[in-house]
């Protein structure tokens, strides 16, 4: 198994977690309600998927 021979700086050792991010949640606009929301998913505001009503809305 290979063992690092040399400690690791600090700085560098930072700059390569610096990459390390949380993507931003993708969001597209509804096309009934034009509200915010996740791909694939049912709207959450109006409860359609794919034009047709799937889900009961949340009030």
């Amino acid at each position: 198994m290979a063992v690092p021979k040399r400690r690791m700086s600090r700085a560098n050792t930072r700059a390569r977690r610096s990459q390390w991010k949380a993507a931003a949640v993708a969001l597209v606009s509804c096309p009934q309600c034009r509200s915010p929301k996740r791909p694939h998913v049912a709207c959450p505001t109006c409860g359609t998927y794919n034009r047709r009503q799937v889900v009961e809305p949340s009030a």
